[in-house]
């Protein structure tokens, strides 16, 4: 054990075994050096919970029976832990029981070094600060330990281990140590609360349109739901070519588009204040390349048909407001991941390190089936494979205190029902996606579908067909099957086909005055 004493009063002061031989350095290292711990630290901070229990209260949020540096201090502090939280007292004669089988620490038992530590025990004044001192000096062995992982995976890098993914995976560590006790701080005042809601209140009020969330720029849509809220999962589901990514990408342009104009009204502004219209866009398009993204935002906004884009089959006038389009789209703060396959936890250090690099507002998956979960669930079946992908995605959207829009296909079990609006249960893994969402909105064009289902002509038929087609042409619906914050319901939608391109849908009290 590495506890020798050394005080005038017998209380062992300890000396580390550990070192670093700097061997293979780039740069000129000492042969020796000790890992940054702070022993008296430790003890002062044991002695203070032994003589009064409380002191255990003002660390526990924070500091963990492996913070410590010296592994007996650690299982005495776990074992005192949980002796205090089951109600009982933690004392030197309580714990005795627990160590007498340990071996001793030079020549005195460690019951007998626990008393000791109570004896020498000062006020509990400065509990918190021991406990954070101990803290800071673990988290600084953490780092000390990711270096030296990162230099040695680097010398004798295995073949399917690419430096791509190491630095993703150096980087999710360092960005695990950097966030430690930001998040998960326990209990909040109500008070604090209050604020927090009155300044939301009050950001709502000075934003365009008075919302309390990010204006998705879809008026009755936004209406419904209030706009985007931070920290909320919205999925947005539907059966294909019901149009769930261009949606996505329409509200995902009019986010991005409303910030880039806020800072060119506002050039001094904070990029990230609350009270500016839109925000930066993260966008993981996991099926679609970036350039097909693109190409769908430009021909939406140019309202040129992309396919005329792909097959090049576009007039002088259409090529030249693509040219004008492009000129303003290039300066939004939207940024497309386009790497296909990765799992969630890759998805999150992405979504973090754009945060950091970028600032983010506003994130995008599509689609939440391509996603993959980790090594441990991927071996246990599908189901809990999209439970940890929306538990993932639920918790990154409260971390970074952003909504997060991810897109979701439907069972084919709609397709058998005579009424095809989508409902829960048509999710796909519902149970999970349908638990973890703050959010379930489904896009429905019933146009599709009667476009499918036309009549002969001159059938009796047809003509009812041909009436109920005039109605619901170029609609779409936008069904808010669960809203955690608001009522349910259904939004309709004007939908340009050709340019796969969402818009408000013109009411008849808002169609302009006719003149003939």
């Amino acid at each position: 054990m590495a506890l020798e004493n050394t005080s005038a009063d017998g209380l062992s002061a300890a000396t580390s075994t550990d070192a670093s031989t700097g061997q293979g350095s780039l740069v000129d290292a000492p042969a020796f050096r000790n890992v940054p711990h702070n022993i008296e630290a430790e003890q002062a901070l044991l002695g203070a919970i032994l003589v009064n229990n409380e002191a255990q209260d003002r660390v526990s949020s924070f500091l963990q029976a492996e913070h410590f540096f010296e592994p007996i201090h650690g299982r005495i502090y776990e074992i005192a832990g949980k002796l205090i939280q089951s109600g009982k007292q933690a004392t030197p004669i309580t714990l005795r029981t627990f160590f007498e089988s340990e071996e001793d620490i030079g020549d005195i038992t460690v019951p007998q070094y626990i008393a000791r530590l109570a004896a020498n025990a000062t006020s509990i004044i400065n509990a918190a600060d021991y406990g954070q001192t101990v803290h800071d000096l673990a988290v600084r062995r953490q780092l000390i330990t990711v270096g030296e992982d990162l230099v040695n995976v680097a010398y004798d890098s295995p073949v399917d281990f690419p430096p791509a993914r190491q630095i993703e995976e150096a980087e999710q560590r360092l960005y695990g140590l950097a966030e430690v006790g930001k998040y998960g701080q326990g209990f909040d005042s109500f008070g604090n609360a209050l604020i927090e809601a009155v300044a939301m209140a009050g950001a709502a009020y000075e934003r365009d349109g008075g919302l309390s969330g990010i204006a998705s720029g879809l008026r009755d849509l936004d209406k419904q739901m209030g706009g985007l809220q931070q920290s909320d999962l919205i999925v947005l589901a539907g059966r294909p070519s019901m149009g769930k990514t261009s949606l996505a990408t329409n509200i995902a342009f009019n986010v991005a588009n409303a910030r880039a104009k806020a800072l060119a009204e506002n050039p001094d502004a904070d990029p990230d204040d609350p009270k500016l219209d839109g925000a930066n866009v993260g966008f993981f398009s996991l099926e679609m390349s970036s350039e097909q993204l693109a190409t769908r935002i430009l021909a939406e906004q140019a309202q040129v048909s992309s396919e005329k884009i792909r097959r090049g089959m576009i007039t002088e006038d259409e090529f030249r407001r693509l040219r004008v389009t492009s000129e303003q789209l290039s300066r939004l703060p939207l940024f497309i991941d386009q790497t296909g396959g990765i799992n969630i936890a890759q998805l999150a250090a992405r979504a973090r390190r754009l945060k950091r690099q970028h600032g983010l507002g506003f994130i995008v998956v599509d689609y939440l089936q391509l996603l993959a979960g980790s090594s441990r669930t991927s071996g246990q079946g599908r189901v809990q494979e999209i439970t940890e992908i929306t538990t993932g995605l639920k918790a990154l959207a409260k971390e970074l205190a952003v909504p997060v829009m991810a897109l979701s296909q439907l069972s084919r079990q709609v397709e058998n029902r005579e009424d095809k609006r989508p409902q829960l249960s048509d999710l796909r893994e519902s149970g999970s996606i349908e638990q973890d969402a703050d959010v379930v909105m489904f896009v429905y064009r019933e146009e599709y579908y009667l476009e499918r289902a036309q009549p002969r002509e001159g059938s009796p038929e047809h003509l009812e067909w041909q009436t109920r087609m005039n109605e619901v042409y170029q609609v779409a619906e936008a069904i808010v099957g669960k809203q955690r914050h608001g009522p349910v319901g259904t939004v309709r939608l004007h939908f340009e086909g050709q340019y796969t391109r969402f818009s408000d849908l013109a009411q008849n009290d808002h169609i302009p005055e006719q003149h003939y």
